[in-house]
């Protein structure tokens, strides 16, 4: 029985010109997770990240606090990228719907001036999702919603097909990623993609059950969703953040 571990990145520079870097938090975060695991001993065949700077800062910081993991495992240079496990681009998705907040700096002071302004934001950003989800407006995005799926679950069946035996994978990548392949593995639909993202923590923990023989075999099964107790038995809600 393989397992599979998808690990959603630290918390980002949400609001600066380059949102695709993880914050000082975002770092401790991962640090904790790897901690975590390595409190419990859990093995690791293989490290996999997406082609994102958040991914592999994400993956590099969990793994520096995991100190008794095999050399091969700690050295970048053996972990696989795959960008089929990117996120979606969440800059165009929401500039296309508002176009002024294609600055950066609009949004920070948008965030900054209005009241309850992350709960307005949220609005905004959902109703962003929604149009590109649509399928009415195809033409103005890079990558299309139904793109982004395919190349989501693309990027878990080809860790899924890999014949080297692996039986724990970890994979660092994004919430869109994670909430993709879960409404692949659950077949909900698309309208509740968004508040399904909104929900996945930092540094969250998704598991797969990946059955060999039997029933089941080759396919992929979810056993747990969003689990973040490395962040929750520290008792600070500082470190529970979802951006």
């Amino acid at each position: 029985m393989a397992q599979i571990f998808l690990v959603r990145h630290g918390q980002a520079s949400f609001g600066s010109e380059n949102y695709d870097q993880l914050s000082p938090l975002g770092a401790e975060q991962a640090r904790h997770l790897g901690r975590w695991w390595a409190e419990r001993d859990m093995p690791v065949a293989r490290v996999v990240t997406g082609a994102m700077q958040r991914h592999h800062q994400t993956a590099a910081a969990c793994l520096s606090s995991w100190l008794d993991l095999p050399e091969a495992a700690l050295d970048a240079s053996n972990w696989q990228q795959d960008a089929r496990l990117n996120e979606y681009n969440h800059h165009e998705v929401l500039a296309r719907h508002t176009p002024e907040f294609d600055d950066p700096r609009v949004v920070k002071r948008f965030l900054m001036d209005t009241p309850d302004g992350k709960h307005a934001f949220q609005q905004i950003f959902a109703a962003a999702i929604t149009r590109w989800i649509s399928g009415e407006y195809d033409s103005e995005y890079s990558e299309t919603w139904r793109a982004f799926q395919l190349r989501c679950v693309q990027g878990l069946q080809a860790q899924m097909a890999l014949q080297d035996g692996a039986k724990h994978i970890v994979i660092f990548t994004s919430g869109g990623t994670i909430s993709a392949i879960c409404q692949h593995l659950l077949g909900f639909e698309d309208a509740r993609f968004a508040g399904f993202n909104w929900s996945l923590v930092n540094t969250g923990v998704t598991r797969l059950l990946v059955p060999e023989a039997g029933p089941g075999a080759g396919s992929a099964f979810l056993t747990g969703l969003n689990q973040y107790a490395h962040l929750e038995v520290l008792n600070q809600s500082k470190l529970i953040t979802f951006v």
